[in-house]
C-alpha cells in the first residue's frame, strides 16, 4: 500500500482554487489517518461507548460528498449509499465494511464532486438545500465540506492514536 500524498494549499491562490485545494487537503488528511491500517483496525471503535470508527468516518464522508455534490448541487435523484431511508447515521456503522468497499465508494464520490464543481459556472451557482430549507451557493457547499472534513479529521486523530499511538499529520 502506498502512502497518501498531501499537498498544502497555496496561501495566495484565487478563491476557487483555494477552496479546491483546502478541500483536497482535508480529503488527503483523512486518508493519511487510515494509511497502513487493516480492515479490523479501521472498524475498531476506539472510544467506547461511541460507535465511531475510522471506517465509519470514511463511509460518512462518502455519504456527505454524495449528498452535497450529486444530490444537492447536481440535482440527482439518487439514494444515499447506506440508507434507503435517508438516515445519514447509517454510514457510521462500519462493522461489516471493508476498506475496498468504503474507500471505493468514497473515491467514487470525490470523483463526482470534483467533476460537478469543475463544471459549475462559478462559486455563485445557487441550489436549494432541502435539509437546510434554504438556497445555498456552491461556495457555501465547498466551505461546508471543508468544515465537515476538519471536524471529522479531529475525530480521526483521536481514533488513530487509540489504535496504534500514531499522532500528528
Amino acid at each position: 500500500m502506498t502512502a497518501t500524498e498531501r499537498i498544502g494549499p497555496s496561501a495566495t491562490a484565487g478563491e476557487r482554487e483555494m477552496l479546491r485545494a483546502h478541500l483536497d487537503f482535508h480529503r488527503a488528511t483523512l486518508a493519511l489517518k487510515t494509511d497502513g491500517l487493516s480492515d479490523e483496525d479501521l472498524r475498531r471503535r476506539a472510544s467506547p461507548p461511541s460507535a465511531l470508527s475510522l471506517m465509519g468516518l470514511v463511509r460518512h464522508m462518502a455519504e456527505v460528498e454524495r449528498a452535497w455534490f450529486r444530490r444537492t448541487v447536481n440535482g440527482e435523484d439518487i439514494p444515499l449509499l447506506w440508507s434507503p431511508e435517508g438516515d445519514f447515521q447509517a454510514a457510521y456503522d462500519g462493522d461489516a465494511a471493508t476498506r475496498a468497499e468504503a474507500f471505493g465508494a468514497w473515491r467514487t464520490e470525490i470523483g463526482h464532486a470534483r467533476r460537478i464543481e469543475a463544471a459549475a459556472e462559478s462559486l455563485d451557482v445557487t441550489v436549494h438545500a432541502p435539509r437546510w430549507g434554504e438556497d445555498v451557493s456552491l461556495r457555501m457547499v465547498m466551505l461546508h465540506l471543508i468544515h465537515e472534513y476538519a471536524r471529522h479529521n479531529g475525530h480521526a486523530d483521536l481514533l488513530r492514536e487509540a489504535i496504534d499511538g500514531s499522532v500528528g499529520v
